[in-house]
Order: C-alpha cells, then sequence, then structure tokens
C-alpha cells in the first residue's frame, strides 16, 4: 500500500463526507464520541455495499487499509483544483 499525499487530510475529508452520506443513506447517525475507527469501518462497509467502492481482498480487509481506500476515495471525487490534491 503506497502511501498517498495529504492521506490524513484526505480521511478526515473522506469521514466528513461519509458521514453525511450514511445519514443520507438512512444507514444511521454518528456521536462526537464515536471512535474513528468505527466510523471508518461502517462508511467503509455501506460504500461497499452500495457499490461505490470496490471491496479490499478479505486478508486485506482491515482498518489501515479501509482509511486508505476512504483516502483514495475521496481524493477520485474531489475537484482537481481542490487544496488537498495540489
Amino acid at each position: 500500500m503506497k502511501k498517498i499525499k495529504n492521506e490524513n487530510e484526505l480521511l478526515k475529508e473522506a469521514l466528513r463526507v461519509g458521514a453525511r452520506y450514511f445519514e443520507a443513506r438512512g444507514a444511521g447517525k454518528f456521536e462526537s464520541t464515536d471512535h474513528i475507527d468505527m466510523k471508518v469501518r461502517a462508511i467503509y462497509l455501506l460504500l461497499v455495499k452500495d457499490a461505490v467502492i470496490q471491496p479490499l481482498a478479505g486478508k486485506d480487509e482491515n482498518i489501515p487499509n479501509m482509511r486508505h481506500k476512504l483516502a483514495i476515495w475521496i481524493s477520485k471525487n474531489l475537484p482537481s483544483d481542490h487544496l488537498l490534491l495540489l
């Protein structure tokens, strides 16, 4: 897994956008006390279920890889001139 530029900031943006998607989809609502890894897993699983992203291989399905996958997902969905992509 190759680290991408601004991966931590991209993950934060993915969690922000993913949480809105999660709520709009009617899957539930995150609380401010929810652990970030729980949010990552829930958003990742919903995106896979909705066929928005391709699932990781079973042996690679862990939190660090899910974080990376969410960062890639948001980087592909941001406008090309977004500050996180420069």
